[in-house]
Parts: C-alpha cells; structure tokens; sequence
C-alpha cells in the first residue's frame, strides 16, 4: 500500500468509502455485514488505514455497521472520518445533537477526520452563519481531542470554494471534493484543486470512478487505453491519474463487494502516474463524453429573466448534466441537492410555458429537460 504523509502521520492512499457498502434485496438500508466485514478485513490486512462514512448513509445505517465492525480492530489501527450533515439545512442547529450521536453510533471516543458536508450554494450562507454556532462547535470538539483532524467537503462551484475559505480556510487541514479525469473539466475540479493548493490544503478525492462510470468505459475507449498500457484496469486509469496530481492525499473509493477491494488495493499498491500523453488521450475520451451526454447550457442566463416561475435555469440544467453522466442508482449529488430547493425553485415548478426557450441561443428544449429532470429525481 502507498502511504501519504500528513501532519507527521502516515495515511493510506487507499480510503474505504461507506456510501455504497452491499446491501440485502437492493435496500440501502440494509447493509450486507458479513461481506461488508471481510471487506474491511481483507483492507486490514493490506494496510488500508482510513475509514469515511456519514450520518445519511445507507439512510443512516453506515456510522453504525462501519462502528459495530471496526470496534472489533485496535482504534490506534484506523483512521475514522465522518461528517456534519448540512446538506440538509433542517440540521444546522443541531450540531452538538449531531455529533454526540455519531461517536455513539461508530463506537468511538473520537473522530480521526471530521468534515463540514457537502458545502455548496444551497448551505453556504447557513454555514457561514454564526447563529447555528457550528464552526465554534466544531473548533472547540477539535481543541478537546474529539476531533484530530477539521476539513470540509465540497461539491459547489468555485465562488463557493473561495467564501468558505474566506472564511474558515485557516482552520481547514483537508478538502474533500469529486475529483476523477472527466470531473477535471466537467465539474471545474481543477479549478478546485488550484484554488486548494494556493491554501496549502490537501486534497481528499471521492468519486474517483465517478459512481463506476470510468471503471466501464464504451470498447472504442477501452481499446484506447489497453493500447496504451495493456496491463492496466480500466479502473486502474482513474486512480492513476490522481497519482499524477502532487496535492492529492486519501482517495476514497465507494467499494461494493470483495473484489472491488482487492482490486483497488492492487492497483493502489504501486505508484505509476499517466504520463502527458496518457493524460491527453484521457481528456480526449472526457470531452467526447461531455458532448455526447450534456446539454449545451453555457450559463448566459439570458433566460432567466423570462421564466414567470424565476427558476435557476441554467443551475438546474448543470444538475441535470451531473446526473445523466452518472450511472443509473449511482447519483446523489443531483437528487440531494434538487430535495434542498424550495419547492418553487425545483424542475417540478416549470409551468411548461416555453418562455426560456424563445431567448435560448443554444436552442435547448428546456422545459422538456424539467420534466425529465423532475422524473428523475424527486
């Protein structure tokens, strides 16, 4: 296993990721523990030293199972991390509640790494709002020893990036973001991971294979890289390019089954960053993505201010694109942030009545969009 140093510490490359442990019959909340165990086990035994799980998780049973099967390991053994749930803004003003229930939950007297969740537009002023009192929570949880290590996650554009370290960039150790090759340009995580860098902050990487988007990439694209490197995995790539990322510590990978794991650990035992070329050709299959699975919104917002509903057309169509260039089942980035909306600002408040249309120069069928979007996700 690669180990990173941070902070006179030694962390696996590798990070078991519990957003998407096995379940029984498909329900989410019914987590497989016995493969879950052996999954853990076999990370045990090769190395793997960080653990990430969350209070929503498996609709709230990961902080649990991931407790109840790490208690049975010395804690000096793991790194635990989970989070703050401000994706919902109904829990801002119990951060104290909160965190008392999560060390209860994973069995532990402390988290190794604790992160504010998913700061976006939808919670960044609710986050940044001294009323709710959780930066201070937080800070005082870290000076007590029950927090080692403060960090944040990030799913929001970079304007949001840049007023939460504004704010609290000082304090933050690590960034958690979606980092992967099609994200680079996609999601402007280079952007993020520049922004992160000029701050002296670490990144943490989640989505590596974006869902298992890139572990099964169409046999056009395969053949590209197998003539490439004909040893390496198709998954293997995406965790290559992170190698060749310099500020890139932990990569959290959401691993379903025993083989996924063992194959990541294989892959993430060796260090063999892509070359310039490899990268190139990387970015070349990442455009030919974006192309074929996006919507042309450049963001002008001429429609805007034709839409009676005053929706947030063009941030709607960027969620809408999130989600299509993520595996079916596979997506939470859209759904969670469409439930965070008020209802009136949600793809089911489009009235249907073409406005939007008549001003949009990339001749988008928007209104079609919102149904389809409105389908999907609520």
């Amino acid at each position: 296993m690669i180990y990173k140093d941070f902070r006179g510490e030694k962390l696996s490359a590798l990070g078991m990721g519990a957003m998407r442990l096995p379940v029984l019959d498909g329900e989410a909340s019914r987590i497989d523990e016995q493969t879950t165990a052996a999954m853990i086990a076999c990370a045990m035994e090769h190395g793997v030293n960080y653990y990430d799980t969350a209070w929503g998780y498996h609709n709230g049973m990961s902080e649990p199972i991931m407790g109840k099967l790490l208690s049975a390991y010395p804690r000096a053994s793991f790194n635990l991390a989970s989070k703050f749930p401000g994706y919902d803004l109904a829990n801002m003003d119990k951060v104290q509640e909160i965190f008392e229930k999560q060390l209860e939950r994973c069995r532990v007297d402390y988290f190794d790494f604790y992160l504010f969740h998913n700061v976006c537009a939808l919670n960044i002023d609710a986050y940044l709002d001294e009323k709710y009192g959780i930066y201070d929570y937080l800070m005082a949880q870290k000076k007590a020893g029950r927090i080692r290590h403060l960090g944040f996650s990030v799913h929001g554009d970079i304007r949001v990036t840049q007023r939460f370290l504004d704010a609290y960039g000082d304090d933050m150790e690590f960034c958690q973001i979606q980092l992967n090759w099609l994200d680079w340009k996609f999601q402007n995580a280079k952007a993020k991971v520049e922004l992160l860098a000029k701050h002296d902050i670490p990144v943490w990487v989640m989505e590596p294979v974006r869902g298992g988007k890139l572990a099964a990439l169409p046999p056009e694209d395969t053949a590209k890289l197998r003539a490439m490197r004909p040893d390496e995995t198709t998954p293997g790539w995406a965790f290559r390019f992170l190698q060749a990322l310099p500020t890139v510590g932990v990569t959290l990978s959401g691993m379903s089954d025993l083989a996924q794991m063992e194959q990541n650990i294989a892959t993430m035992s060796e260090h063999k960053p892509l070359t310039l070329k490899e990268l190139d050709a990387l970015f070349a299959i990442a455009d030919a993505m974006m192309q074929k699975d996006s919507l042309p919104c450049t963001a002008c917002r001429y429609c805007e201010p034709h839409c009676p509903q005053q929706l947030p057309i063009p941030d709607l169509i960027a969620l809408y694109n999130e989600h299509l260039s993520t595996p079916s089942g596979a997506g939470f980035i859209a759904p969670m942030a469409v439930a965070a909306m008020p209802e009136e600002k949600r793809p089911s408040a489009c009235i249907g009545c073409r406005s939007c249309e008549a001003v949009c120069p990339q001749l988008i069928k928007i209104s079609e969009m919102m149904k389809t979007f409105s389908k999907m996700v609520e």
